[in-house]
């Protein structure tokens, strides 16, 4: 059965819905502006999804990762700039690319009063590594063939080949240490050694934390983090409006912030953040397989204006899948802003020249359903069109949207990566040929030999220099063959009760901030 495109009707209703939504926000009475008193010394965050599984061997959601974050300790953890530095481990040494040595602190105590130990580190990834626990974090520790605990403040890891991205794999919160013989109930009652302990979860309504006293860099200065599950953005935001929440982290679309800005015990926080929008490629469809049409895709779209626009400024233009803060990252590669002449040249050289209608060929765009999803859809759905390229947007599910990705069952996609795209080694997991789904993400099947080359060299080179000009390479290449349109980097955008201190939010949009925010005076 053919696609058909979003009817503009329905995109208008949207539109209409957020338009009502922003009117009752601002014409609720100020009377109604705060509910009943919150405990100051406790804060709610709205979240849009319950996390589905708060067992830290077992967690890869946004939600779960990021609350695990502050339950459980790691070995290490990541600076702004995502160099490495110890969280449990006070030093490490690379007695050789097989031999990694932690030394643990030894003032690290679980929530239950338990002293932490190597034995519980060497636990934890023994769990990880038993195929029969079906961890879905055992692939990112394939290249391990054993751990030893000598003694309670030494754990080493032994790999079966060099890996240079396996310090970035022990980084809060990838894996969270958890107490030796622990097993499936962990996921309904955590216990870490973070800066907070589990207190309760009731599916699709809220998680509860209380901050922990013995935490060994000090505890938090709130009591008690309660995680609300809100999926509606207009409900987060009139939830916000009329006080009974303090906090929420990029969950409203960029039309609703400048309303809530407008309220005056709300205020708005904004820094650079490094979660990746871009549109996915496949390589196995006839035109877009031409790299001279991907180039003039990228030179049709006018992402100045969508982020000034539909994004309100709340994004960075993105060259690659690194940004810019980021330790490797290299500006050395070819970009492109808005050119049309140069996109109808390319298109022309490429074999297609406008029919009668204008047109040049026909293809389809998957987005999500989210509502800013569709209107980037439909805004570049205006601007290719002015190329002589007929796009069709099809909304879907996100698990739908998803799924066909990772079937190869689309020609372009809306999509985005939190996190991931943070790890040099995601020029593999992403780019090369060996890694196609169920293997990696390489959804678009592209295939570069030189590329190939350079991510084997990316994996085990141990010299950071030398890793970064191998990155910088890759970088170059893929700037140039566009297997991924690259979009932007989302910026971290808060709407929070005024007055709040100490809100450090880091570039992926994480709740570590929670470690150190003060209540209002």
């Amino acid at each position: 059965m053919p696609l058909r495109a979003e009817p503009p009707t329905r995109r208008a209703a949207g539109i209409c819905f957020l338009l009502a939504a922003f009117l009752l926000l601002a014409l609720l009475p100020a009377a109604c502006s705060r509910s009943a008193p919150n405990d100051p010394a406790s804060l709610t965050l709205l979240i849009e999804s319950s996390p589905l599984n708060l067992d830290p061997r077992f967690a890869t959601d946004t939600q779960s990762q990021r609350i695990d974050g502050l339950i459980f300790s790691s070995l290490l953890e990541r600076d702004e700039r995502m160099n490495l530095r110890g969280d449990l481990a006070e030093r490490w040494e690379i007695r050789d690319p097989l031999t990694y040595v932690f030394h643990l602190r030894r003032d690290a105590v679980f929530h239950d009063g338990k002293e932490l130990s190597a034995a519980d580190v060497k636990a934890t990834f023994d769990f990880i590594l038993n195929p029969a626990n079906r961890s879905p974090k055992r692939g990112a520790f394939r290249m391990l063939a054993s751990i030893d605990a000598p003694d309670d403040v030494t754990v080493i890891f032994h790999l079966t080949e060099p890996y240079a991205s396996f310090l970035w794999n022990l980084a809060r919160p990838a894996v969270g240490i958890v107490p030796a013989g622990t097993g499936a109930e962990m996921a309904q009652h955590p216990v870490g050694s973070g800066p907070f302990r589990f207190v309760s979860q009731a599916q699709d309504d809220e998680v509860v934390l209380d901050r922990n006293a013995n935490y060994f860099r000090g505890a938090p200065v709130i009591s008690r983090a309660r995680f609300r599950i809100v999926p509606d953005a207009v409900v987060r935001a009139l939830e916000l409006r009329k006080g009974a929440a303090d906090i929420e982290i990029s969950s409203l679309s960029p039309d609703l912030v400048p309303v809530m800005a407008r309220q005056p015990h709300l205020e708005v926080t904004e820094r650079p953040g490094t979660n990746f929008v871009y549109l996915g490629i496949n390589l196995q469809d006839p035109i877009l397989a031409k790299r001279q049409v991907r180039q003039a895709l990228a030179f049709a779209s006018d992402r100045q204006s969508l982020i000034r626009y539909l994004l309100h400024g709340q994004a960075r233009i993105a060259t690659g899948v690194l940004p810019p803060n980021h330790w490797a990252y290299s500006a050395d590669v070819s970009t492109y802003s808005l050119d049309l002449p140069r996109a109808e040249k390319l298109l022309d050289d490429a074999g297609y020249p406008r029919q009668s209608n204008g047109m040049r060929f026909h293809l389809t765009l998957k987005t999500s359903t989210e509502e800013q999803s569709r209107l980037v859809g439909a805004a570049l759905q205006e601007q290719w069109r002015r190329a002589g390229v007929d796009l069709e947007l099809r909304p879907l599910e996100f698990a739908t949207l998803l799924s066909d990705a990772t079937r190869g069952n689309f020609q372009l996609n809306l999509l985005r990566w939190v996190g991931a795209n943070n790890d040099p080694d995601f020029f593999e997991y992403v780019f090369s040929s060996a890694r196609t789904p169920p293997d990696g993400a390489n959804r678009g099947h592209y295939r570069n030999p030189l590329l190939d080359d350079l991510t084997a060299r990316i994996r085990t080179e141990m010299n950071t220099e030398k890793r970064k000009t191998l990155c910088a390479q890759a970088q170059a290449i893929l700037a140039e063959d566009l297997p991924y349109l690259p979009l932007w980097f989302t910026d971290v955008v808060s709407v929070h009760r005024r007055g709040l201190q100490g809100l450090e939010f880091s570039p992926t949009g994480d709740y570590d901030f929670l470690s150190t925010v003060k209540p209002s005076p």
